[in-house]
């Protein structure tokens, strides 16, 4: 605890959005003599979007810096105590202090804290292949990493790059390596890309990716990275062949870094992510919140417990962490899990649930698909987009959209969000009043043309 009877301290393990989010809302409302802050960051940089990380590596976004919102000296600035390079290696749950060491020195410390925020965010899954921490093989997590992979691609001769996983990490960094002038191979342990989606949805994109010269191999499973006389990674083995790479990405998703959590006897869910109540603090401990990419949340749909990693999320996990350190009050609800990405020209969104999660829940449901056009048909540069929609048998409640299409599709998907949250049923939907214009949508919104033909499968159910 802080030696310094007048004030408290808050102890933020975790420089990113949910880590800064929360030090910035708690000072907004607690000055220095009423509160020390200090912040522990690993890598060297602080408040970025990781989530444009692909875009940098693209070439659609120039610098890096771009993607940072809020540097380590501005937040010092504004008097919070961030030690960049610097890693917590123990928390010390009874003792209300924690353990780091100095990457670059060695050095290290106990600091005492009377709340602590942690905010470690996710690890990228990095199977134990052989050859998979060979030079030329990288993770995207991270700002650092971003140009760890930058500086290979700008030293590699080869055009040849393998990326494992298609998720949405994967497809992009296939869309990222398409700009950079890669043949890109992607190979996907699932049926289909994007297990995020139903699979008959995974299937639309999977075409739409090879059209767009992306070698796709489904059903496969990654044995081992070769290496060259070089010790680099010069190609990604599976069961069946062998793919040459001048570079490999992994795409194959993240899981909750919770190591010092467990470690520290914190509690945790079925995914591994920590978890809290409403208002964000560790469930059993008064004095510990958590948010981010690190922790499970409610799943407003399922009623089940889910780990999502985003950074809309996590930001709004800080903004409710520091409200309450600094003696508000603010809750965060939970999720319906909305997402959207692209690859190339093709967009991809979804929320709520899936089949796989419906019958997971327990709930009997009907689905229906539908074609439509982004902008009245007629309009120029109308585009096909399909549309997935599932329903509760019965009742009526939307459970989940799925889109793939071109321009204009994917965003729709928040109409469906907002109807997910308030709980609404496909007939509700039916009315909703959205807006229309031939150069937007067609008379009937592609969501609406769904949810008619959802309320058909409902009333013949």
């Amino acid at each position: 605890m802080s030696t310094d009877t007048a004030r408290e301290r808050l102890v933020v393990i975790g420089g990113d959005a949910t880590g800064m989010s929360a030090a910035s809302q708690a000072r907004r409302r607690k000055g220095p003599d009423e509160l020390e802050i200090v912040a522990f960051e690993r890598g060297h940089f602080t408040s970025y979007s990781a989530c444009g990380i692909p875009y940098w590596v693209g070439g659609q976004v120039a610098e890096r810096d771009e993607l940072i919102a809020r540097t380590p000296e501005e937040h010092r600035a504004r008097d919070i105590d961030l030690r960049t390079r610097t890693e917590v290696t123990e928390i010390d749950v009874a003792g209300r202090r924690v353990r780091s060491r100095e990457l670059d020195g060695g050095a290290e410390v106990w600091t005492s804290y009377d709340k602590l925020v942690i905010a470690t965010g996710a690890r990228p899954v990095r199977p134990d292949l052989p050859g998979i921490d060979a030079p030329g093989v990288h993770g995207v997590q991270t700002l650092d990493d971003g140009q760890a992979l930058l500086d290979t691609l700008r030293a590699t001769e080869g055009r040849h790059a393998v990326v494992v996983g298609a998720g949405y990490i994967g497809v992009e960094m296939a869309e990222a390596l398409i700009h950079r002038g890669y043949e890109v191979t992607v190979v996907n342990r699932g049926a289909e890309p994007m297990s995020t989606l139903d699979a008959d949805m995974g299937r639309l994109v999977h075409e739409a990716m090879t059209g767009m010269g992306i070698t796709m191999v489904d059903d496969a499973e990654v044995t081992k990275i070769l290496t060259g006389d070089d010790g680099r990674a010069r190609a990604v083995v599976t069961d069946d062949a062998e793919y040459p790479a001048d570079v490999v990405v992994l795409g194959i998703g993240v899981r909750p870094e919770t190591t010092l959590a467990q470690e520290a006897g914190l509690p945790l869910g079925a995914h591994g992510g920590l978890l809290t109540d409403r208002a964000m603090r560790v469930r059993g401990h008064e004095n510990i919140w958590s948010g981010g990419d690190c922790v499970e949340v409610l799943d407003l749909v399922s009623g089940s417990e889910r780990h999502i990693a985003l950074g809309t999320h996590a930001n709004k996990h800080g903004q409710v962490i520091g409200a309450n350190v600094g003696g508000g009050y603010a809750t965060f609800p939970g999720v319906v899990g909305t997402a959207v990405s692209k690859v190339c020209d093709l967009e991809i969104a979804r929320t709520g649930l899936r089949e796989k999660d419906a019958r997971r829940a327990g709930l009997q449901y009907v689905t229906v698909t539908i074609e439509s056009t982004s902008r009245a048909g007629y309009y120029p540069g109308a585009a096909l987009m399909t549309v997935k929609m599932l329903a509760e048998r019965r009742t009526g409640r939307l459970l989940g959209v799925q889109i793939v299409g071109r321009e204009g599709a994917a965003k729709r998907v928040d109409v469906a969000a907002v109807a997910l949250t308030a709980g609404m049923t496909v007939e509700q939907m039916t009315a909703l009043d959205l807006g229309y214009a031939p150069p937007f949508s067609p008379v009937w919104d592609p969501v609406l043309v769904a949810a008619r033909k959802a309320v058909a499968a409902v009333r013949a159910g």
